[in-house]
C-alpha cells in the first residue's frame, strides 16, 4: 500500500472531493509507475484518475458503520507520533 494514500472513511468532518481525487491520483501513480505521464500516456492516465475517483466516491458513499466518526486531528497526531518514533529509532 502506498503510504501517501490515507484512509478516507468515517471521519468528522467527512472526506472532501479533493481528498478523494488526491488518493485516486496517488493510486494511479503507484499502479502505473508514473509520477507524471508522458504526452502519449496522459489521456489514459487522467481517465484512470477520474474513474478511480468516481468509484472511490461511490464506495465511500455506500459504506456503513456503527462506529463513531474518527477525529482527523487525533488520527494525524497518532501518525506523527509513529513517524517520530520511526525516525528516532
Amino acid at each position: 500500500m502506498c503510504r501517501s494514500i490515507k484512509t478516507l472513511f468515517n471521519f468528522d468532518p467527512p472526506v472532501t472531493e479533493e481528498e478523494i481525487r488526491a488518493a485516486s491520483l496517488q493510486f494511479v501513480r503507484k499502479l502505473s509507475g508514473f509520477a507524471k505521464p508522458s504526452k502519449a500516456n496522459e489521456a489514459a492516465f487522467l481517465k484512470a484518475v477520474e474513474e478511480v475517483t468516481a468509484v472511490s466516491r461511490e464506495l465511500l458513499g455506500s459504506l456503513e458503520t456503527h462506529a463513531p466518526p474518527r477525529n482527523r486531528a487525533e488520527v494525524a497526531a497518532r501518525a506523527r507520533a509513529r513517524i517520530d518514533r520511526r525516525l528516532a529509532g
